[in-house]
């Protein structure tokens, strides 16, 4: 039985991922900052642990207790809206300790067993936004693109060992808690001159007549994990992978205009 580590299973794709993930048939370890064990299915290949991705005594307790893992899946991030002039860079260095630092400790933390083992997945779960440009989240974007640029180098660098690095790219997901676990960090963010662009943005969301579930992004973490085609990127959502399909096509346009 293969066992698969989810970071960020709180809500949104994590919890979706975990239980599609145990649906299939998998261990599966969900962690979240705060554990609650009422979110997923009372099973003996499931459990919930707690793990905060910037603190290393978090990140080594938790995979002491998890036992030997299959799939790392770097889920755990948080979101940022607001003007790149008006925020402060003790804001920018919190969404890059998550959403860059994190995913990159995880997965410095796993790789000595997958190499010894010459078995393993990491999959990065990153954003559509790496797909075309957004406004007002250059933060944000600028934290997951890191990430691209990581987990593409990195796949190269662990052929040799027979370990594959993924990445899944999901797009606009309004069920999620995406903007509501950001709201405290965005307060102030968006100062008067930017209030049209704001408005305009949006307008567009509110227009946008295709997005993204829990479950697509499930389901292309899922297929992530699995595949061995040497495919590395996986859009999540029609939004996402109409983006993709520009972007292939070399289509330029703002995304959530784009999708909209």
């Amino acid at each position: 039985m293969k066992t698969v580590l989810i970071t960020g299973c709180s809500s949104g794709y994590g919890l979706e991922t975990a239980r599609h993930f145990h649906a299939q048939g998998w261990r599966v370890i969900a962690t979240m900052r705060t554990p609650r064990t009422d979110l997923l299915p009372t099973s003996e290949r499931l459990r919930v642990l707690p793990l905060d991705v910037t603190q290393p005594r978090s990140i080594a307790a938790v995979l002491a207790d998890s036992g030997p893992v299959d799939v790392l899946v770097n889920n755990a991030g948080i979101g940022l809206f607001g003007a790149f002039e008006a925020t402060p860079m003790h804001t920018v260095r919190e969404v890059f300790d998550t959403n860059t630092l994190g995913v990159m400790a995880m997965t410095q933390a796993v790789l000595p067993a997958f190499r010894t083992r010459r078995a393993g997945v990491v999959v990065n779960v990153t954003s559509s936004a790496t797909l075309a440009p957004m406004p007002l989240v250059a933060t944000y974007t600028a934290s997951k693109m890191a990430i691209e640029g990581f987990t593409a180098s990195l796949a190269f660098e662990l052929e040799a060992f027979n370990v594959r690095v993924k990445l899944v790219q999901p797009g606009y997901a309004p069920t999620t808690r995406f903007a509501h676990n950001g709201g405290a960090r965005m307060a102030g963010l968006l100062p008067e001159p930017y209030l049209p662009l704001a408005q305009q943005v949006f307008a567009a969301l509110g227009t946008q007549s295709v997005f993204t579930q829990e479950i697509d992004v499930a389901s292309a973490v899922w297929r992530a994990a699995n595949d061995t085609s040497g495919q590395l990127r996986f859009a999540a959502g029609a939004d996402a992978v109409a983006l993709a399909r520009d972007a292939g096509r070399g289509v330029a346009g703002p995304a959530m205009l784009a999708s909209a």
